[in-house]
């Protein structure tokens, strides 16, 4: 029997392309239905974990989902104690965005905390659990004092500076009462930025929220009381609530954003840091203001 290299090669390739194309669609029907395939109305579920310290992927996220004729609606998930203030406002100000063109609705998981609680008012309904944590409205910085550390093992530290406040918030000398006052000011007025921005988004006068609005905790029950949040229900309650205004049906398909994809460098990196250090490389201190559950 004359052989046919030629048939037998194409045979063995479309053989492996098929291999290959069910491995795939097995791995989508073990991935709990995440699909990223726009095919269909769909429900966008966009997560916040962790502490916000990089606005890039969560935007880079949100763009997705904005362009994606096939998501109708969107449902944030937040499980995040804050963070970074700048970062929080980016992420903020895209999923301002994002309502405007399709509905945003907000599940709150175990922590909606401080900046976690100033992405979910973006959304123009609120869903949290009992038990969740959210509040601490308020701004922190902090700055480590290591002077009598210094002064035991013999280390000084000279300073040349343009002006008595280049150096503020310095390790290495005390506070002075003007540097108090400067930095009080700076964050009286970063506070001011997020009580204004629950007040636009939850349609509360500043007065109502001023009680509130000291960096206390609420439950989600207590949220409720006071306007905080709107709904007290699950992940799945909302996004039943999100199929209804979107018009589709009961039981509509989520779609989770594409993976961040990391070289293999970062992830040694990343994985390094977790097991070694119990520490994740993205959640990093940020530097200065923080809208952040400090005690997370």
């Amino acid at each position: 029997m004359k052989k046919r290299p030629f048939l037998l090669a194409s045979m063995t390739i479309s053989a492996i392309f098929l291999f290959f194309l069910l491995v795939v669609f097995t791995a989508g029907m073990l991935s709990g239905g995440r699909s990223v395939v726009p095919v269909g109305e769909k429900i966008g579920v966009l997560e916040v974990r962790g502490a916000i310290f990089d606005a890039r992927q969560m935007t880079a996220q949100i763009d997705e989902f904005r362009d994606n004729s096939s998501v109708k609606a969107v449902v944030l998930r937040i499980d995040s104690p804050g963070g970074g203030v700048a970062p929080s406002q980016e992420i903020y100000a895209e999923l301002k965005q994002l309502a405007k063109e399709k509905p945003l609705i907000v599940s709150m998981g175990a922590v909606a905390a401080s900046g976690g609680y100033y992405l979910a008012i973006a959304g123009e309904r609120l869903f949290a659990n009992p038990g969740s944590i959210t509040g601490s409205i308020g701004v922190i910085m902090s700055f480590p004092d290591y002077r009598e550390l210094m002064d035991k093992v013999g280390v000084k530290n000279e300073v040349v500076k343009s002006g008595r406040f280049k150096d503020i918030g310095s390790s290495y000398r005390e506070f002075s009462a003007a540097d108090r006052e400067l930095l009080q000011e700076m964050i009286d007025d970063v506070h001011a930025q997020f009580v204004d921005a629950i007040s636009e988004g939850r349609n509360l006068p500043v007065d109502r929220l001023r009680p509130y609005v000291d960096g206390r905790l609420f439950t989600g029950r207590q949220a409720k009381q006071i306007g905080l949040i709107d709904e007290l229900g699950t992940f799945n309650d909302a996004v039943k609530y999100a199929a209804k205004v979107a018009g589709l049906g009961a039981d509509p398909d989520l779609v989770y954003p594409e993976p961040e994809r990391l070289d293999f460098i970062d992830r040694l990196m990343q994985g390094a840091a977790s097991r070694y250090l119990g520490i994740s490389l993205k959640e990093r201190m940020a530097i200065g203001p923080q809208y952040l559950w400090n005690s997370y």
